[in-house]
C-alpha cells in the first residue's frame, strides 16, 4: 500500500509535485484544502472568515483523518496542517510523510510567482514577504522536521526542476 503525505510551507510545491507523483504511481491525488472545500462546499477563506482559524483547524483535522485513511494515495497538506493538534504525530503513523524543505529564498521566489492568489500575502512588499516567510518557517520547522523523509527543494521555475524533484522523492522513498 502506498500512502505518501507531502508537507511543507506554502509555496514548497506540494500540490504541483503531488499531482505528478500520484500520476507516476498511478494513484489518486488529494490536496487537503481542495478536499475541505469540496466537502464543505465553501472556499477555505470563507471558512476562515466565518469560523476563524480555530474553527477551520478543527474542520481541517477531521478532513485530514479522512484522507489520511485512504489507501494508495498521495496527499498534499496545507502548510499549517502539521502544526496543530496532534496532526503531525498522526500523519507519521499513517504513511510516508515527506517534508518538502525550501529555503526562505526559494519559497519567496515560488510565492512571488503566485503572490496575488494567496490572501495571507496580499499587500506585502518583497521585504515584508521574505521576513514573513522566514518567521513562519522558523515557527513551523519543529513540526515539519518530524517527517519520515526530508527532501530539499530547488527553485522549481521550470518543468525539468519539478520533474527532478519528483524523481528525488521517489528515490528517497525507494519507489
Amino acid at each position: 500500500m502506498t500512502r505518501i503525505i507531502l508537507i511543507g510551507y506554502m509555496g514548497a510545491g506540494k500540490t504541483t509535485i503531488g499531482k505528478i507523483l500520484a500520476k507516476d504511481l498511478g494513484v489518486p491525488f488529494y490536496d487537503l484544502d481542495w478536499y475541505i472545500e469540496t466537502r464543505m462546499r465553501k472556499k477555505v477563506k470563507q471558512i476562515f472568515d466565518e469560523r476563524g482559524e480555530e474553527g477551520f483547524r478543527i474542520i481541517e483535522k477531521n478532513m485530514l483523518h479522512e484522507v489520511a485513511e485512504f489507501e494508495d494515495v498521495v496527499v498534499a497538506c496545507g502548510g499549517g496542517t502539521p502544526c496543530f493538534f496532534d496532526n503531525m504525530d498522526y500523519l507519521v503513523g499513517q504513511g510516508d510523510v515527506v517534508y518538502l524543505r525550501g529555503t526562505p529564498d526559494v519559497l519567496f521566489r515560488h510565492l512571488k510567482m503566485g503572490k496575488g492568489v494567496r490572501p495571507l500575502l496580499l499587500g506585502k512588499s518583497d521585504e515584508e514577504l521574505l521576513e514573513y516567510i522566514k518567521e513562519n518557517v522558523e515557527k513551523r520547522e519543529e513540526f515539519y522536521m518530524k517527517a519520515n523523509h526530508i527532501v530539499d527543494i530547488p527553485c522549481m521555475e521550470d518543468e525539468d526542476k519539478i520533474l527532478d524533484t519528483t524523481e528525488k522523492i521517489k528515490t528517497e522513498l525507494g519507489l
